[in-house]
């Protein structure tokens, strides 16, 4: 649930540049360490701006040789940077599988790609991913952190929308099979996969209009697949609505259990309300507010 937080990494030294370099890239709270943040920052942004201008042609055209060396020092940049982090903590394969470890490498790896396969260097619009980090560097992860009740919401409604989602799949299948007997090739519907695809859209009340039956029958049919997709629309929504406010009930009824009295003597914080001793230290605590 805590896609924002760092894994609990340690220096690969105690002392010596490794040290040095692991307080400035891993640590937010000091003067070098939060400029090496706000410069990476910086540079996403940049390389970011650099792959969006060029995948516009009349721009592209202006200056080619520059977004491609652009493109490639930054990449060089980012490449460097994800060394560094891997070198110098002590455990390089726990940063590397972390949810942070895998979006640096995909920041850097679709210019490397494009070597092989011209073209994936635009899906180097990945690396706004890494303005994440921006969460942690003005210290807003306690609030980004409320997004987990969302998802454990979503997490525990997903056997009721995986229910929910193979009946509309068997509906999908029995409209598009019918479709296709009703209509038939010569109005587009050239086989049960295309007039399912046809059903969802029409389920869905997009209508692009790209596939149309043509007979009475099949508009028919069209008429109550629209039906049946306006009144079961809401039924995913009401089932993750009553999980979210049955996670946000146990949320607040988690936090009355805790009050916000610091031990006087570890500072240790988050006892229950009925405590009277630090269950750390021991020591006497504060009265309940």
């Amino acid at each position: 649930m805590r896609l924002f937080m760092a894994p609990q990494l340690n220096p690969a030294r105690e002392t010596g540049w490794r040290r040095r370099w692991f307080d400035i890239i891993y640590r937010h709270d000091a003067g070098p360490s939060r400029d090496f943040d706000l410069i990476l920052v910086a540079a996403i942004l940049a390389s970011i701006g650099i792959v969006i201008l060029d995948s516009v042609e009349s721009i592209h055209g202006l200056w080619p040789q520059g977004f491609y060396v652009a493109e490639w020092f930054f990449t060089v940049l980012f490449t460097v940077e994800y060394v560094l982090r891997l070198v110098v903590v002590r455990k390089p394969l726990r940063y590397a599988l972390s949810v942070w470890g895998v979006i640096d490498l995909l920041a850097i790896l679709p210019t490397y790609l494009s070597l092989l396969l011209p073209g994936t260097q635009s899906l180097l619009v990945v690396r706004v991913l890494r303005i994440l980090r921006l969460f942690r560097i003005l210290k807003l992860t306690r609030y980004v952190e409320e997004s987990g009740i969302l998802l454990q919401a979503l997490w525990r409604s997903r056997r009721k929308i995986l229910v929910f989602l193979f009946s509309v799949l068997t509906i999908v299948t029995i409209a598009g099979a019918l479709m296709y007997v009703i209509e038939g090739p010569q109005h587009g519907f050239t086989s049960i996969p295309t007039s399912m695809y046809w059903a969802v859209v029409t389920m869905a009340t997009v209508g692009f209009g790209d596939i149309v039956p043509q007979t009475v029958p099949g508009r028919f049919v069209t008429s109550l697949l629209i039906l049946t997709g306006y009144s079961i629309i809401a039924v995913p929504t009401g089932i993750y609505t009553a999980e979210l406010a049955s996670s946000l009930r146990q949320s607040e009824e988690e936090a009355r259990a805790f009050d916000g009295r610091a031990c006087p003597g570890c500072g240790l914080e988050g006892h229950s309300r009925d405590a009277r001793h630090c269950r750390s230290c021991g020591l006497v605590l504060p009265e309940p507010f």
